[in-house]
């Protein structure tokens, strides 16, 4: 048997949430699958050890010139998937363009989202209800698994010490509303090390104002913090595996440390609650004044680092 996923969504963190999906699907079949994913991703990065995964091939339609953009890119993808002779597939989106490039391509069993419903669509009960079709019930607990001699070899290279308390900070985010300023990090640094022997690893993007951020950290607190920026993600993934803890804006970094098994805390200050909660590693923070938190919420002034700090220490002690 030949499986195709297809899953459009461009974040990390998208991807991560699939994880246990897939990974049903290829245990019902007993057989390894093939993704079709957006390179935005970053899949390959953290799933060469995942043995249900055999093959990611990389959409490309990002722009109107890339590769399977268009109607030539229509043709184009339906000749790759029909290269590799999929007899099954699992479109994890509304879209009738997928539909009909692999029903085109020869695929004779198709399972997909309900047509034209992307409007509010739960990235995690729409996945459910599509694997419900061939009588899996899966639970969101994605996992990521690196070999023991990775983790090992990085604590090497960084020198970690099991001696002190490893915090990785994901100070980044994919949006300026999702990017909670310098100063509380700060202030959340300022109460731990006032009670802790403390490490900090610094992970962001290359957006000017996360690498403002990331210096306004590293200038107050150059003998304790270490810059991640010039790592990769499949080497920053052993790092965070001898973190004790992590504790991230709604980025890449909290999804990927929570499949890790790291406890993360997760601060929501502008995204449905729902990408801070789906993970028993993870323990969202919201801002003051707020039950919930969704699209537009916009409250990252509105963060609390004593609540951080909060929690911080219930889940280390």
């Amino acid at each position: 048997m030949n499986i195709l996923v297809i899953q459009n969504r461009m974040g990390i963190g998208d991807m991560v949430i699939f994880l246990p999906f897939i990974e049903a699907i290829a245990k019902k079949y007993k057989t390894p699958i093939t993704l079709l994913i957006k390179e935005s991703s970053k899949a390959r990065e953290y799933t060469k050890n995942l043995q249900f995964i055999k093959k990611i091939i990389y959409l490309k339609r990002d722009s109107k010139d890339d590769l399977h953009n268009g109607l030539s890119g229509f043709f184009k993808l339906k000749n790759e998937i029909k290269n590799n002779l999929f007899d099954t597939v699992f479109i994890f989106n509304s879209s009738l363009r997928y539909r009909l490039i692999c029903k085109i391509a020869g695929i004779k069993k198709i399972y997909q989202y309900p047509l034209f419903e992307k409007k509010e669509q739960h990235i995690i009960k729409a996945a459910q209800n599509l694997l419900n079709k061939i009588n899996l019930n899966v639970e969101s607990n994605p996992q990521i698994k690196i070999d023991e001699s990775t983790i090992k070899l990085a604590a090497q290279k960084l020198s970690i010490s099991k001696n002190k308390i490893n915090i990785l900070l994901g100070i980044g985010g994919s949006g300026p509303t999702k990017r909670i300023p310098a100063n509380k990090f700060k202030k959340f640094i300022d109460l731990a090390i006032k009670d802790y022997d403390c490490t900090f690893y610094l992970a962001t993007g290359k957006n000017e104002e996360e690498q403002l951020i990331l210096k306004s950290i590293l200038s107050s607190y150059k003998e304790i913090c270490i810059s991640l920026d010039e790592n990769s993600i499949s080497e920053i993934l052993p790092i965070i595996k001898n973190c004790k803890i992590s504790i991230c804006n709604d980025s890449s970094f909290s999804h990927l440390s929570a499949a890790l098994n790291i406890p993360t805390i997760v601060l929501m200050s502008d995204t449905p609650l729902l990408y801070g909660n789906y993970s028993p590693n993870m323990f969202p923070i919201i801002p003051d004044g707020m039950k919930t938190v969704s699209h537009n919420s916009r409250g990252k002034e509105n963060i609390d680092p004593e609540k951080i700090y909060k929690k911080f220490k219930s889940i280390i002690s």
